[in-house]
């Protein structure tokens, strides 16, 4: 185990590298040529332009005022001087929320020692009352958008007479008369969507070429079109990439045609517009017909969060996937917890002087031992974790999430769930009892608690490290954005060719929510659950916080650009998380408590979770409500207010297109020629199924019978 001269060798390490990252992002900063690395925001929302330096050559690429290099510290107070209602303006609700996370966690570790169940609570009470009003208020106040009117309806059921189009025009004609304004069904275009991809790679290599052989036109380009353009055929590159592009230019149109005519490139699936909030909100809330499992209807995500690659995916299909990815995912995480204890018994002085004893005496030099007590362990679990996201996220597309939101989210929950059971209780177990799992997993549930409460404090020196590395140098490493800078001069060097490309080149990212969370859930569960038992390591996660904080304002005011806004449809979770960490740190509490001999204060800590979770049971009764619906009352107060100041309003061109697949907007003729095909304009569509309208026949969908519209119209009117 770590001691504290190992903890403070560690902690020298990581403050300086913190420090060094700082430092090297204080600078780098103020360059000309860095500019639009670390402003990529300001740029995109055109805002700020490249700044232009008279004088000498050198002053373009180099800040040489050495005036602005005594206020590098400067982006600190700018970060946080922007108020709340202007960085939602900026930069959105979502992004406004996520930073609360941090603020909360700061404030609340530090008040912890003290009452940690209660003010965590009370906290979390304001926050949820808080954040519920906010999202409420966001929704009231936010500009007209497609998805306030839209819901996504899946599982539309085959019909034999009508296609997808007609059949779900004819529905809502018939069950939403007055409200029903227009629908664009959901069409598989994802091969049409990898050959537009291509074609722009192309065009953008033609522009290119086009581009260097102006500059010198005594002399044509060539290429060789094998491997990376490192062998094969040497060709003429203009000539060969205007052929390329023609031939991809006539498999697209082939494809697109393909989509328009092949009725099974039409999904069961459809974006269904109303004519106002308050009717989709109706139908987003309510089941549609009497068979649960069809009709189903769903709020439709704003355009630009939506994944359009899952639309495709058949609904019947989607309970088989997500049972496929809970399987994997149990696993994954529970044999993932082979190699972590492996390594992480390995990056220990005993693991390494076993594995290789010629390294012996150089192990014994004290600053190589501390560093590897004190350091290594934590930077080598960190490696082990990087690419888990991208396997997440994988995951979480499998299962057919059809919205950026809730692939983040999902994949979010499941990052915390490893976490969990991996670095948190993995760490625990096989830092401290791996030698004694056998017994571990023979003994009886009333025990556990005991057997955690006991390996708890034995850890909380390596929690320590890890806190170090992933929290202090991490965080300051995030600011410093090193790949984007990086991947952005290789890119500006190497491949941009023209100006679209270098807006294209810039990298500013977002907030990784999917990554991001689960790594503050971390924190929280570590700050609630060492509260009572090691508060020393109290302040290295009030530190995190603070720092993280002040970090992700500026990265949200200057550099991420959010590629969706969710309306902080996330909070319920972050809540959920919370209040599972505080029931952890209760059950550490209790199984500590009963190894000194305090067994009698076991039932009063058995109260305190029950409280706890009775704390979240009302929560969620009382708050979640705003994040899964939207309130009619709001709907229809937006509404109206809506009619009053536009009273001519005319919401169907506004709609029309809002959800088309993005591939059929590369055209316009191609887009209009599709929406023809695949929507009817007139305000009641002829169904073709005759036993459906004019027959009492049942139906074999329904099994019950269907007057026609006008026998229906002629019986209502009738006194």
């Amino acid at each position: 185990m770590a001691t504290l001269g190992d903890i403070g060798v560690a902690a020298a390490i990581n403050l300086l590298s913190a420090f060094v990252f700082l430092l090297a992002f204080a600078i780098l900063r103020l360059q000309p040529f860095n500019d639009r690395v670390y402003f990529p925001k300001w740029y995109l929302k055109g805002l700020r332009s490249s700044p232009s330096r008279s004088g000498a050559f050198v002053s373009k690429f180099v800040n040489l005022d050495f005036r602005s290099y005594l206020r590098f510290l400067n982006w600190m107070p700018e970060a946080l001087k922007m108020p709340e209602l202007e960085l939602i303006e900026h930069a959105g609700l979502d992004s406004a929320v996520y930073l609360r996370i941090y603020l909360i966690g700061f404030w609340t570790h530090i008040v912890m020692a003290y009452a940690f169940t209660f003010w965590t609570c009370y906290v979390l009470l304001k926050e949820y009352e808080k954040v519920a009003s906010m999202r409420l208020q966001f929704l009231a106040s936010e500009k007209r958008r497609p998805d306030q009117f839209t819901v996504l309806v899946r599982n539309v059921p085959p019909d034999p007479d009508e296609s997808v189009s007609e059949s779900v025009e004819h529905f809502f004609l018939v069950n939403h008369p007055d409200n029903y304004l227009t629908l664009q069904v959901v069409c598989n275009a994802n091969k049409l969507a990898e050959l537009v991809k291509k074609k722009k790679s192309k065009q953008n290599w033609l522009d290119y070429y086009q581009l260097k052989y102006s500059r010198n036109s005594a002399k044509r380009p060539f290429m060789k079109t094998g491997f990376l353009g490192l062998c094969g055929e040497k060709v003429d590159a203009i000539d060969y990439h205007i052929s390329e592009i023609e031939k991809l230019s006539k498999e697209i149109a082939e494809e697109r045609e393909r989509v328009k005519k092949d009725p099974k490139s039409i999904m069961p699936a459809a974006f269904v517009s109303f004519k106002s909030r308050w009717a989709a909100a109706v139908c987003a809330q309510t089941q549609q017909s009497r068979n649960p499992t069809l009709w189903l209807t769903e709020w439709a995500p704003e355009p630009r969060d939506v994944y359009w690659q899952n639309l495709a995916i058949p609904y019947v299909s989607l309970a088989v996937r997500r049972l496929i990815m809970a399987v994997a995912f149990f696993f994954l995480t529970f044999f993932f917890m082979i190699p972590i204890a492996s390594v992480q018994a390995l990056a220990s002085i005993e693991g390494l002087e076993k594995a290789a004893p010629f390294l012996k005496s150089l192990i014994e030099i004290n600053f190589i031992k501390s560093v590897i007590q004190g350091f290594l362990p934590g930077i080598v679990l960190k490696l082990f974790l990087i690419f888990l996201p991208t396997i997440l996220m994988i995951m979480s597309k499998f299962e057919g999430f059809t919205s950026l939101s809730s692939l983040e989210r999902r994949s979010a929950t499941r990052y915390y769930l490893f976490n969990l059971v991996n670095v948190f209780l993995g760490s625990i177990i096989a830092g401290s009892a791996l030698d004694q799992l056998n017994t571990f997993i023979k003994q009886s549930a009333n025990e556990i608690p005991e057997t955690i409460g006991v390996a708890v404090p034995m850890r909380a020196t390596f929690f320590i490290t890890y806190i170090m590395v992933d929290g202090w140098a991490g965080i300051a490493a995030e600011i410093l954005m090193l790949k984007p800078l990086i991947f952005y001069h290789l890119k500006n060097f190497f491949l941009v060719k023209t100006e679209k490309d270098r807006e294209e080149a810039m990298d500013p990212g977002s907030l990784g929510f999917n990554t991001g969370e689960p790594r503050i859930q971390l924190y929280f569960l570590l700050g609630l659950v060492y509260a009572t038992v090691t508060p020393a390591l109290l302040p290295f996660i009030i530190v995190f916080f603070g720092l993280a904080y002040v970090v992700f304002r500026h990265q949200i005011i200057n550099v991420y650009n959010q590629e969706y806004e969710s309306a902080a449809a996330f909070w319920p979770d972050v809540h959920g998380r919370i209040i599972t960490a505080l029931v952890i740190s209760q059950v550490a509490l209790i199984g500590l408590l009963s190894t000194k001999g305090s067994a009698y204060s076991t039932p009063f800590l058995i109260a305190l979770a029950v409280l706890t979770i009775w704390f979240y049971r009302f929560c969620k009764g009382r708050y979640e409500p705003a994040f899964v619906r939207n309130p009619l009352q709001e709907a229809m107060m937006k509404d109206t207010l809506e009619r009053a100041r536009e009273p001519n309003l005319n919401l169907k061109p506004y709609l029309h297109n809002a959800y088309i697949h993005p591939v059929f907007k590369e055209d316009d003729d191609d887009e209009e020629e599709f929406n023809i095909k695949l929507e009817n304009e007139s305000v009641i569509v002829p169904t073709k199924r005759q036993s459906r309208r004019n027959t009492p026949v049942p139906s074999r969908i329904s099994g019950a019978s269907t007057p026609s519209l006008p026998e229906a119209v002629r019986k209502h009117s009738e006194p």
